[in-house]
């Protein structure tokens, strides 16, 4: 069996999804190294942080959080790059998994009972095969023991990408495109609304304004990882 396993490196070699180097058997994903000097936030031990801050005002939120920072060139870009558009939903799954160890023991986080994807839309989702928020809900609600609902909101619109708009045109491009499924199924429900990248935070708010009017909801939020606005 090992002969065979050895065999089958050389044909399909494992390789870390951040730095391209080749994984030993003990490690996944991503290799030892990289894990280690992935840029975390560690934003899940404070309410006041700057996810939170990007929603002052303007929503309810029970508290707010990113696992990592993304910056242009960094082990993280090439991550959500491979996830997003490599068919790597494995990287999501990964990540989900490392992150939910941390808020399943955080103060603010600990008592979500649900944890649903920023959903996109069926076109989009065709053309990619899967939705890259929902393999990091899967990895989350795996370490957090918590179910993920992917069906709960669902995408009434096509939008354009987010990419270099501005803040207000990325707010009126997603403003008023999520819909609530069944209110009825989240009441009285804490909430965590998950999704890759958050940069200015328009598309999740518009998600938190669609699930906000139901009964007693509790809304939280968790992304991979934090973009510069």
């Amino acid at each position: 069996m090992i002969l065979i396993d050895d065999f089958i490196s050389l044909l399909f070699p494992r390789i870390c999804a951040a730095c391209g180097n080749s994984l030993w058997k003990q490690e996944e994903t991503v290799c030892l190294s990289c894990e280690f000097h992935l840029p975390r936030t560690n934003f899940h031990l404070s309410l006041e942080n700057p996810v939170s801050r990007l929603f002052w005002g303007r929503t309810n939120l029970e508290s707010a959080s990113a696992y990592v920072y993304f910056n242009k060139g960094n082990r993280v870009q090439r991550l959500i790059h491979q996830l997003k558009y490599k068919g790597r939903k494995d990287i999501g799954i990964y990540l989900g998994r490392q992150y939910g160890q941390y808020l399943r023991y955080s103060p603010f986080f600990h008592t979500a009972q649900l944890i649903v994807p920023v959903p996109l839309h069926t076109k989009k989702l065709m053309q990619r095969g899967y939705n890259q928020s929902e393999q990091f809900a899967i990895g989350l609600g795996e370490s957090m023991k918590i179910p993920v609902d992917s069906d709960a909101i669902c995408r009434r619109k096509e939008t354009e990408t987010q990419t270099k708009k501005s803040r207000f045109r990325r707010w009126q491009n997603v403003a008023e495109v999520f819909e609530v499924k069944d209110p009825g199924s989240l009441e009285m429900k804490h909430v965590l609304l998950v999704d890759d990248v958050i940069t200015t935070g328009a598309t999740i708010e518009s998600c938190i304004r669609a699930l906000s009017p139901i009964h007693g909801i509790r809304i939280s939020v968790a992304t991979i990882a934090v973009a510069p606005a």
